[in-house]
């Protein structure tokens, strides 16, 4: 390229490292082959690389050719897993911007799972899937896999208040209050988990979404008729859960499925509930390390 046409390599006026500098909002079809099966995903794909303080503009036309290489491959030879896919997409970046010391790949999609409601009724119900890669220089890649589960909890602290308040209206069945679950609020819940892929380990997103669905007061359906409107109203009631229920219990589960991941491996839950009696959310959030949980 002719120096004066190299507007990025010119000379800076203000020294300074950029973080990140890149393109987001790339849409592509990536196709996945997985155990479960193959699919296609309609992907939205974040690529970025830090910039030195010496170079005024990054080569931006480098993500964007480095994603199209990659990405659009899958077609014809599908990938095993998002997060093996920005991993690659690391390293081509660090090898393309040879500036750089630092590279990222964020990759979201809608993910669609068959499930079945209480009493047999089957859809395809929405999830969202996010994998992650960052790439540095002369290190390992890190690898990043983690889903976004919409559910259902419902507050046991509201259900205990009322159970008392129907103690007192309804003396005759005063026993009786207190071995069923009684009326509470609901709220439409939302959880994400984002764990680290350590190397030659696997994570499948199927597994987290039913970790994240089995923690929340009960899962929600697409379709539902009458009788299993009932089924999972009543199963929330029968499991009431604050935020911080459904953090801990995911992070305790996932600590029983991978049990051998090692102690540095990292991972973020955030779970926030819609409150329907509040003109406020209830949040809950831990970012941790296997280890740490560990001790």
């Amino acid at each position: 390229m002719d120096d004066s046409t190299d507007v990025q390599s010119r000379q800076v006026e203000h020294r300074f490292k950029i973080t990140r500098v890149g393109v987001t909002n790339v849409k592509k079809p990536i196709v996945v082959d997985r155990p479960t099966g193959k699919r296609t995903l309609n992907a939205i794909i974040d690529v970025y690389v830090d910039l030195p303080s010496d170079q005024k503009g990054s080569h931006m036309s480098r993500n964007v050719e480095v994603t199209s290489d990659l990405v659009d491959k899958t077609v014809r030879e599908p990938v095993e897993g998002l997060e093996n896919l920005a991993a690659t997409m690391c390293k081509r970046l660090l090898k393309r911007h040879e500036y750089a010391s630092y590279s990222e790949v964020d990759i979201r999609s809608d993910y669609f799972l068959e499930k079945t409601s209480p009493k047999g009724k089957s859809s395809l119900e929405n999830y969202q899937i996010r994998a992650k890669a960052e790439g540095y220089r002369d290190r390992e890649i890190n690898k990043y896999i983690g889903v976004t589960v919409i559910g259902l909890t419902t507050c046991p602290c509201a259900m205990e208040g009322v159970r008392e308040k129907l103690r007192k209206r309804y003396p005759d069945i005063a026993e009786e209050l207190n071995e069923i679950p009684v009326i509470t609020h609901n709220q439409r819940n939302k959880t994400t988990l984002m764990m680290e892929v350590p190397p030659e380990r696997e994570v499948e997103v199927n597994d987290l979404i039913e970790i994240v669905e089995n923690s929340l007061s009960s899962s929600t359906h697409e379709i539902l008729k009458r009788e299993d409107e009932a089924e999972v109203v009543i199963r929330a009631h029968e499991n009431p859960k604050f935020v911080e229920d459904v953090v801990r219990d995911i992070l305790s589960n996932i600590l029983e499925k991978y049990e051998d991941f090692p102690d540095k491996t990292h991972m973020e839950v955030k779970s926030e509930s819609e409150e329907s009696i509040h003109k406020h959310n209830a949040m809950a959030e831990r970012v941790t390390t296997f280890g740490k949980l560990r001790e």
